[in-house]
């Protein structure tokens, strides 16, 4: 008897936890990932959209599969400024803005008031050999700093590929924010030069990697194509001077 309660309570439990994972899956990814709706999960901006001529956006597939899309984001001018307001994890680009051969893609990125809409830092930076853009084949390369200290380099091929570990690295030439809320800013360039792609921050390279490495099955179909801006979730940020130089 006291065999056939246990399998009973087990049976019971096993239920229980099956059912809550089904509730979980289908509410949306867990908290803090992409597309989650709690904590610090993404949050659909109001008045949201691109809103400016000209230039296209596209949020993350996990950002997508979770009901979100690039309206959930905020892209807009202010005088010489775009401001970028997410929302979900997004790329944008402006139509045209292509690079091929050696060339350097660079941005300044001034963020107001440091985790202004998150609860640790979040990246921002440029991305280029931008191919299939705003299709689910798209892939791209993307180096983004943080507001302490810290950088990565990943990209989608067209699933996300790290570069630079989970974590990212730390580096000194990379800005650090005095405090919450307090302004930080940021230089962020990617070059390719010959074999090499190359990532600097504040005018530091920060990460070098053969072009091979990075152009092949799984990460990039060439460091040719679209260029332009990448924002995590739940940023605040104004971006200048993004220009296309050839090397």
């Amino acid at each position: 008897m006291n065999k056939k309660i246990t399998l009973i309570v087990l049976g019971s439990l096993f239920a229980i936890v099956a059912l809550l994972a089904v509730l979980l899956y289908l509410k949306g990814p867990f908290v803090g990932f992409p597309g989650s709706r709690t904590a610090d999960g993404s949050r659909a901006v109001s008045d949201g959209g691109v809103k400016i001529a000209g230039w296209y956006g596209e949020v993350d597939a996990a950002e997508e599969r979770a009901g979100m899309s690039i309206r959930d984001a905020k892209l807009s001018q202010e005088g010489d400024s775009l401001h970028a307001t997410t929302g979900p994890a997004a790329t944008y680009w402006m139509n045209g803005a292509n690079a091929s051969g050696d060339y350097t893609v660079k941005a300044t990125f001034h963020e107001p008031k440091y985790m202004n809409l998150n609860t640790h830092p979040h990246p921002y930076g440029v991305f280029i050999g931008g191919n299939d853009m705003g299709t689910p084949g798209q892939t791209d390369l993307y180096c983004a700093a943080y507001g302490n200290g810290k950088f990565i380099v990943r990209g989608f091929g067209p699933a996300p590929f790290k570069m630079n570990g989970f974590l990212g690295d730390a580096n000194n030439a990379v800005h650090k924010a005095a405090g919450q809320g307090q302004p930080v800013s940021q230089d962020v360039a990617l070059s390719v030069k010959g074999s090499k792609v190359e990532c600097s921050i504040n005018g530091t390279v920060v990460a070098s990697y053969d072009k091979a490495l990075l152009v092949t099955g799984g990460k990039l179909k060439s460091t040719d194509g679209t260029y332009g801006l990448r924002f995590a979730h739940n940023t605040d940020v104004m971006v200048t001077g993004l220009t296309m130089t050839k090397n």
